[in-house]
């Protein structure tokens, strides 16, 4: 069995679902955000709303939400989510939605090694002014 990756948001979300902003604030979200997936089709299928017309969030829908917020906080571009929830309604796309995947993850990969190189350089700056701190000189280091 795999590990779960993401925290299990969804373990409070009662029977009649969650209302927008309980919904934005489980999966990291705004409520701007929220409403801005859904009108860019992000969203698995369209909200459920309740007899007073307003949305509910079931637990399909926080999995999903929180899975788009893990994207965009990995640097997926819209459009490729967009593209990512389209293959996603459609049965029989799991090897375009792996192959979507792997190309994404290469590229969080290039920036967590550029990433590594800065904080490398960071480093380096932050050992030279300790050094001249603990020396008492006041040289300069750039």
């Amino acid at each position: 069995m795999s590990e779960l990756i993401l925290p299990d948001i969804t373990a409070s979300v009662p029977d009649g679902g969650l209302p927008i902003g309980e919904a934005a604030a489980a999966c990291g979200l705004t409520v701007d955000a929220l409403r801005y997936y859904e009108r860019e089709g992000l969203t698995l299928s369209p909200t459920p709303r309740n007899a007073a017309g307003q949305r509910r969030y079931g637990v399909g829908d926080v999995r999903w939400l929180a899975g788009l917020a893990m994207l965009r906080g990995t640097g997926m571009h819209i459009g490729e989510i967009r593209r990512y929830a389209e293959l996603a309604r459609r049965p029989g796309t799991e090897a375009e939605r792996m192959a979507l995947l792997e190309e994404h993850r290469k590229r969080v990969l290039a920036r967590m090694a550029e990433t590594r190189r800065h904080l490398a350089a960071i480093d380096l700056k932050i050992n030279a002014y300790r050094d001249v701190a603990a020396s008492g000189s006041k040289g300069v280091t750039t």
